[in-house]
């Protein structure tokens, strides 16, 4: 990493989310953290006890997305039911959310990611949430990517609120 990428890292971040799996995988958390830099935004995510033991030397893709809504609850059709559609303030077809994210990939239940994107900055996102969905985004299904199930989710606060997440690295 050089230049105003490596710099902006350094720094504190302008936004994060506590990531927190869902009643049906609660022992899913994590960080997301948003990095302000000239043009956009780096995001960086350390997700934890992520659902692959099937395949574990492989690993496994999981859909994650920046969310329209605030919070993350739900009812029926689903626990994250309320974090409704992708972040997409000018309402583009998928894969144009703003909030539409690369894939994760996870080993052995840990998913790290960093990447960069110019669709949004901090800004824009906070008071808004950060999913996992249980499959790969497919990049072309409306409007969830054929993501599948809703499995773990944060809500993007600005930095200096305080951090309650405890995060365990290792699941045997």
């Amino acid at each position: 990493m050089s230049g105003c990428m490596a710099e902006a890292v350094a720094r504190v971040p302008a936004a994060y989310a506590e990531i927190r799996g869902t009643e049906k995988y609660p022992k899913i958390n994590g960080l997301v953290y948003f990095f302000d830099v000239y043009g956009g935004t780096i995001v960086m995510a350390e997700i934890y006890r992520l659902p692959d033991k099937h395949t574990r030397n492989m690993g496994k893709f999981f859909g994650f997305h920046i969310c329209e809504e605030s919070i993350c609850t739900g009812d029926e059709p689903g626990p994250l039911a309320y974090t409704s559609t992708h972040f997409s303030p000018e309402f583009a077809q998928h894969p144009q959310h703003l909030g539409d994210l690369t894939i994760l990939l996870s080993t052995q239940g840990i998913a790290w990611l960093e990447v960069y994107t110019g669709r949004f900055f901090p800004e824009q996102v906070i008071g808004r949430t950060v999913e996992i969905h249980e499959h790969p985004d497919d990049f072309i299904t409306h409007p969830h990517g054929n993501a599948g199930e809703r499995i773990a989710c944060g809500e993007i606060k600005e930095w200096g609120d305080q951090l309650s997440v405890y995060l365990w690295p290792i699941d045997n």
